[in-house]
């Protein structure tokens, strides 16, 4: 059974990815998670500590979804495309709500280096995996290729939780992957 504390990140997660960071309130989440009145607030204090917690909670979760999933074997172009498309997919269809979560914390903490510290190394670890692979593949410059290719990948999903959730995904994936082996 989880934890009212988990429920309520878990909650606030959803209510951030499908209404916001203004939606984002003690007693909201308590109506959210179906908890007591008040029981966000006996875990997060004020508004600025549940944030900060929202943030903790969605990088964590993200970690630990990412070691836990099996690592897709990448030796060529064509398998880091469906690497690639295989989770873009995943983020903008059944964890689309997360997504827009980490999209709206991302601006939320964009000026506080404290609160914003969780999210960036997340993607770090993204960014040095992806890195890894574009160096298998054969790009001439791994690092000058990652940056083209999580512009690209980050374009595709924001524009597909926002805009147009059945872009195509692999059109765009393909073109990056095989511009960041020249």
């Amino acid at each position: 059974m989880a934890t009212t504390r988990t429920r309520a990140l878990d909650a606030a997660v959803a209510l951030v990815g499908e209404s916001g960071i203004r939606a984002l309130t003690h007693a909201r989440v308590d109506e959210r998670a179906d908890l007591p009145k008040g029981s966000t607030s006996n875990w997060f204090r004020s508004r600025e500590a549940l944030v900060a917690g929202v943030v903790a909670w969605l990088a964590e979760r993200e970690r630990a979804d990412f070691a836990a999933t099996e690592a897709p074997t990448v030796e060529t172009p064509e398998h880091l495309v469906d690497a690639m498309t295989g989770m873009i997919t995943v983020q903008t269809g059944p964890l689309a709500a997360r997504t827009r979560a980490r999209y709206a914390l991302f601006l939320e903490a964009a000026g506080d280096a404290q609160l914003l510290a969780p999210l960036l190394e997340q993607r770090r670890v993204f960014v040095e995996w992806t890195t890894v692979l574009l160096e298998r593949i054969g790009a001439r410059s791994p690092q000058e290729a990652v940056r083209t290719l999580m512009a690209a990948a980050e374009g595709i999903v924001l524009h597909r939780v926002t805009v147009d959730p059945d872009a195509e995904i692999r059109p765009v994936i393909d073109r990056a992957v095989r511009a960041c082996l020249n």
